[in-house]
């Protein structure tokens, strides 16, 4: 509302003033245009230019008047940077099984550690609060949205954290929730949720729905898919059809991480804040900055503008004549 006004009040006081000024300017029309009385045809738009260019200094300058400053400090961001990660994590018996690794000596969980642990070293991790929720079959928050990398590496260096839940089947479902809870009232499109498991038991219904927040969800399969180890009587392996049809029903992307890490293009894919354009970024602030810049720059400019090329008219005698009309006059 007030910048409604201010661009109004500029308008109205700037046409007053160009009108004003046009009707001296057609006094002496003849002599500042010569015989055809009017300028060039930029020039005649420049009245629409002004006040223009006034409406835009004052939309700008009200509109920073409004609007909080910005502080920037060293290693601080602001709450429009700042990004979150969710790690669930399965940490089920299944995962301390040793199979997994290019050469299958690593425990599941030490794999995730690893797969992880690039995850971190490749991406602005400054720039994100991480929150670790361990699954089985249920799902506790570990930590929350935390900026201590140092403690969520410690979470995936293999704690027992199974001895934290009665024994049952795991349900990834549960962890996922769990993300889904924490990840609400975060901003539109700032999280990542990342679930690494092994899919050894996943259950048919129950999926949750991801909040608006989410952006992106990876799902990372640890574990040898082909022999597997024998667990309480059945075989354990890296499902992969399951933990693929996982992420397609999240919208999400899938990776077999228990060779590979994490591929640029799937880094890319995650890092990517929302996938707006420059356009599609800017605030409020950006816009008044914007506007006066421009405003500013025409102010700046168009009077040197007019007076270097506003009309053609160049009243008097052209010096190369005078020349050759004296020496002319001698020769006679």
């Amino acid at each position: 509302m007030v910048e409604t006004l201010a661009i109004l009040g500029a308008t109205l006081l700037c046409a007053l003033g160009e009108w004003l000024h046009q009707r001296r300017v057609q006094r002496v029309a003849g002599l500042a245009f010569g015989p055809s009385n009017k300028p060039r045809a930029f020039a005649r738009l420049w009245p629409l230019l002004r006040t223009a260019a006034f409406a835009a200094l004052a939309f700008g300058l009200v509109s920073l008047l409004q609007i909080e400053p910005k502080v920037h400090k060293t290693g601080a961001l602001s709450e429009s940077e700042l990004q979150h990660l969710v790690l669930v994590l399965d940490v089920s018996p299944s995962m301390r099984l040793v199979d997994a690794g290019p050469s299958q000596q690593q425990s599941r969980m030490q794999r995730a550690s690893d797969v992880m642990e690039s995850f971190f070293r490749r991406v602005p991790v400054e720039q994100y609060r991480i929150s670790v929720v361990a699954t089985y079959n249920g799902a506790k928050p570990v930590v929350v949205d935390t900026s201590d990398l140092e403690v969520v590496r410690n979470i995936l260096g293999d704690l027992p954290m199974h001895y934290a839940f009665p024994s049952g089947r795991t349900d990834i479902f549960a962890g996922l929730t769990e993300a889904a809870k924490i990840a609400q009232p975060w901003r539109p499109k700032s999280t990542v949720v990342a679930l690494v498991s092994d899919g050894d038991s996943v259950p048919a219904l129950g999926m949750p729905k991801m909040p608006p927040s989410v952006r992106r969800v990876l799902v990372v399969g640890v574990g040898d898919s082909t022999t597997g180890k024998f667990l309480d009587g059945h075989l354990s392996r890296q499902d992969r059809s399951t933990l693929r049809q996982v992420a397609a029903r999240l919208s999400g992307v899938y990776h077999d991480g228990n060779l590979q890490h994490l591929s640029t293009e799937t880094l890319e894919l995650l890092t990517n804040t929302s996938g707006e354009s420059a356009l599609e970024k800017l605030t409020r602030r950006e816009y008044a900055l914007i506007a006066i810049a421009i405003g500013a720059a025409l102010l700046a400019l168009m009077p040197v503008l007019l007076h270097r090329a506003g009309t053609g008219w160049r009243p008097g005698v052209a010096q190369r004549a005078s020349i050759a009309g004296g020496t002319d006059a001698r020769e006679a």
